[in-house]
């Protein structure tokens, strides 16, 4: 019963629609004949001239819309970008990757043999630090190999190769989209440059200049919007990877005074 009367009301509401719209286009229409009828208005000698309505200015909302979907990408882009570098921020830094306190206590086990307790410290602190890890590489070498005293170091280098290949992987999403950002800038000029080109073609030569804005404000905006991501994300990718090799070779030394000790263990 419902659906027999859904069609009906869908039509009428269009009808609606429809009898509105021309209702009021012929209302404007007739505005504006009554207007043209109308002589312009004469000013008498000394006095003053009326002044023109005031044209309201362009913001920097009005600016973005003109990229179309090209630009709202690029600014979703800039978001995923920006999330990433807090993240980043948060994760990749030495209080992190290397806590003091858990240097000190795995430092201290190892020096006085408890292996054992190493190991369950190193597990304690798996899911937040490089040096844990690594050294947990090391201790389990170490115990369950009959000449883990002469393998542990290779054990560790594998484990620290490993824990920095990851650390890098996760600074490959703002090098990708520093490499997309631009693109799709060039993307938007290509499409706005189209689109103004098409008017001149439709206007048989003749078009106005602001028949042609659209198009080519959409082609500046968005290679505008492009540099503007791009260009910080860049500078955050190579900020994170130098900060990365610079924590690993500090790990590195540190992992390795910690584990000297086993080194004379046989």
């Amino acid at each position: 019963m419902t659906k027999a009367f859904a069609v009906p009301g869908l039509l009428l509401c269009l009808l609606a629609i429809v009898t509105a719209t021309t209702f009021s286009n012929r209302s404007t229409m007739a505005q504006e004949e009554t207007l043209e009828d109308v002589p312009p208005a004469t000013v008498a000698p000394g006095e003053a001239v009326p002044d023109e309505p005031e044209k309201t200015a362009r913001t920097l909302l009005d600016t973005v819309i003109d990229g179309g979907i090209v630009g709202l990408l690029i600014i979703l882009l800039s978001m995923v970008s920006l999330g990433f570098i807090v993240e980043h921020f948060l994760t990749i830094r030495k209080s992190t990757l290397m806590p003091e306190p858990v240097i000190e206590e795995l430092d201290e086990l190892i020096s006085q043999g408890q292996i054992d307790q190493a190991i369950e410290a190193c597990h304690a602190h798996e899911s937040q630090s490089l040096v844990s890890q690594v050294i947990l590489a090391g201790l389990e070498r170490y115990k369950g190999s009959e000449f883990g005293f002469a393998e542990y170091k290779a054990a560790c280098e594998e484990a620290g190769e490993d824990q920095t290949g990851r650390l890098y992987r996760k600074t490959e999403v703002l090098g990708l989209i520093g490499s997309i950002a631009p693109m799709l800038g060039l993307t938007g000029t290509v499409l706005g440059m189209i689109r103004a080109f098409n008017m001149i073609a439709s206007e048989g030569g003749m078009a106005k200049p602001e028949q042609l804005a659209g198009g080519i404000g959409q082609a500046l905006v968005t290679t505008l919007l492009g540099l503007v991501v791009a260009i910080p994300t860049m500078i955050a990718f190579s900020f994170f990877r130098n900060k990365i090799d610079s924590i690993v070779a500090e790990a590195g030394k540190r992992v390795e005074q910690i584990m000297m000790p086993l080194g004379r263990r046989k």
